[in-house]
């Protein structure tokens, strides 16, 4: 009997550790909101499944539906930021600016005027890949999600379905070059085509006006929306070519293609990069 009192307090002393882990981090975030990607940076595995429980506790002890409302909206904040640095992380040369529009987008009185920016974002042609990938991703984990509350993931859901209807105004070029490309039946041709394509790819002029350029990790930031959407909600897509690819076909050759441009131009590109800093570094010395 002895053995089981101490066991049970030991283990309501675990509990009680922990939720005071949870409200440290809760009081952390809520001092310094604009650091909130940096805290996520420095304290990632204590944003856990329980941190977020025990953000929807805290958030039914509230009366007052503004003060809920404040809650699920950092709730919110805080998965967009793991997202991002679970998912995003090789894009970290434009994550701080998408996170920047994220984090303004989530600042916005409603969510109404939440899918209002989004929408003047893609008139502007600022709804850039980075910011897309980062709803997408922040969706993705609300929706898999069997801690954060309903109203969290009723914002992500609007903001995402806002994104996706957005992008059809926004007709990038990546896109029309992605039809061609799935279009072209020959693997060695398609190859030859995605070579083709990023031959200038750095702003150089264009050898042929009417052929389509871009570089391999623009493309490839393309391919991994097409892919969200069609992994995230086939039958609800709003881009009509996440609809059409239904095909089993064209999702694999969509796949081949990013894993070519994995293996073949970012791999090299990031060994580039880092042989090109090393030598600076022993220039330096």
């Amino acid at each position: 009997m002895k053995q089981k009192l101490i066991s049970l307090g030991r283990k309501v002393k675990k509990i009680d550790d922990e939720m005071e882990g949870h409200s440290e981090l809760l009081k952390e975030i809520q001092d310094s909101p604009t650091d909130t990607n940096a805290i996520v940076s420095q304290r990632r595995k204590d944003f856990t499944g329980e941190f977020f429980s025990y953000l929807t506790l805290v958030s039914e002890t509230y009366d007052s539906l503004e003060d809920r409302d404040a809650m699920a909206r950092l709730g919110a904040r805080c998965l967009s930021a793991v997202s991002a640095y679970d998912n995003t992380l090789e894009y970290v040369d434009t994550l701080d600016v998408a996170q920047a529009k994220f984090d303004d987008i989530l600042d916005s009185p409603s969510v109404d005027v939440a899918c209002e920016k989004i929408k003047s974002l893609a008139k502007a042609k600022d709804l850039d890949s980075s910011l897309i990938l980062l709803i997408n991703s922040a969706w993705a984990s609300a929706k898999e999600s069997t801690t954060m509350t309903n109203e969290v993931k009723d914002i992500m859901h609007r903001l995402y379905k806002a994104t996706k209807s957005s992008l059809r105004s926004i007709a990038p070029k990546e896109i029309k070059l992605l039809k061609h490309l799935l279009n072209i039946t020959d693997p060695e041709e398609r190859f030859s085509a995605l070579a083709t394509a990023f031959s200038p790819g750095d702003g150089q002029e264009a050898k042929d006006p009417n052929a389509l350029y871009t570089t391999p990790k623009e493309l490839h930031k393309w391919i991994k929306i097409m892919l969200d959407a069609y992994n995230l909600n086939t039958e609800d897509s709003d881009i009509r070519e996440a609809k059409q690819m239904a095909q089993p076909v064209v999702v694999q050759r969509l796949s081949i293609l990013k894993e070519t441009i994995e293996e073949e131009y970012l791999e090299h590109s990031m060994f580039q990069d880092s042989k090109t800093e090393g030598d600076a570094k022993s220039d330096e010395l």
